[in-house]
């Protein structure tokens, strides 16, 4: 059953204490849709431009993700460049160049348009709500968002929030857009205002899903080689989502594994740069990190 992404995609050069990239394969669409392809096919719809990469384009068809809904514009492909020091808690921004993404309307071709799992990545709220409008009738939809869309484009996040089944953001996002301190008031006051499952990323601290039948809260997984985090958010959000699809089904208790999942995809994007790790491991990889897990959190 495929699975439908609407995101970036684009070129990283990143800086980290462990070492340095230029122009990788990078953006919100390509790490969600590398980590959900452990589990089920993938259909991404987003922008490049005439000089984005042909081994990049030939490394997605080897994945398997089907990249006929990835437009090709004159110019350039977007980039951003970033820097991480420390902890590598959060990354020092020092440019972004949309290039054709600043122009793009995402258009989901005819044949992506039956999807059942759709996932929203972080964009302008008013382009995920045209990409609900071409879509026939999703049965799951999720997005995420972040701090600029909550303080620039507030009135057209709320229409998104109304017409979607989960929302997926960080615990900052959560506190900015609710006003709520505490995240299990800010979670409560996230589904009054659409979406029925609220998932908050809390960083190396895990997470927490607020659901229509409670709360459950799951600890990050303790990584030993963090190079960089870049994508980190992304292929989480992969994860749960890849897994829910091959699941079939958005039950309580396939929600709560699939932010295993999503939480054990992260714990390998962030050993090495751009989706290197992502390249070298295996479902039997995830799944023998997915036991260790389990021992880690039983009691």
């Amino acid at each position: 059953m495929p699975l439908l992404v609407v995101g970036s995609v684009g070129l990283d050069s990143v800086e980290t204490p462990h070492g340095k990239v230029k122009e990788v394969l990078g953006g919100s669409a390509i790490y969600f849709s590398w980590a959900a392809n452990f589990f089920t096919p993938v259909r991404l719809v987003g922008v490049v431009g005439r000089d984005f990469p042909k081994e990049y384009r030939h490394l997605l068809h080897k994945k398997d993700i089907d990249i006929s809904g990835l437009a090709e514009l004159e110019g350039k492909t977007f980039r951003w460049k970033g820097l991480y020091q420390g902890n590598m808690h959060s990354a020092v921004t020092l440019s972004v160049e949309l290039n054709v993404f600043a122009q793009y309307e995402p258009s989901v071709p005819a044949n992506f348009r039956d999807s059942r799992f759709v996932f929203l990545a972080n964009g302008l709220p008013s382009l995920q709500m045209k990409v609900l409008e071409q879509m026939k009738r999703p049965e799951f939809v999720a997005a995420d968002t972040m701090n600029h869309w909550i303080t620039e484009k507030r009135s057209e996040l709320l229409e998104v929030l109304k017409r979607i089944d989960a929302l997926i953001l960080n615990d900052e996002e959560a506190r900015q857009l609710t006003g709520e301190h505490n995240l299990v008031k800010a979670a409560k006051a996230l589904q009054r205002l659409g979406p029925r499952n609220v998932i908050i990323k809390k960083g190396e601290h895990g997470s927490l899903l607020a659901s229509q039948n409670g709360f459950f809260m799951i600890p990050g997984y303790p990584t030993e080689h963090v190079k960089d985090p870049t994508g980190a958010g992304d292929s989480f959000a992969g994860g749960i989502m890849g897994y829910l699809t091959k699941k079939g089904a958005v039950t309580t208790e396939n929600l709560r594994e699939a932010m295993v999942y999503g939480t054990i995809l992260a714990s390998f994007n962030v050993e090495d740069f751009s989706i290197h790790r992502f390249q070298q491991i295996t479902l039997a990889d995830i799944e023998q990190r997915r036991r260790a897990f389990e021992t880690m959190v039983r009691f």
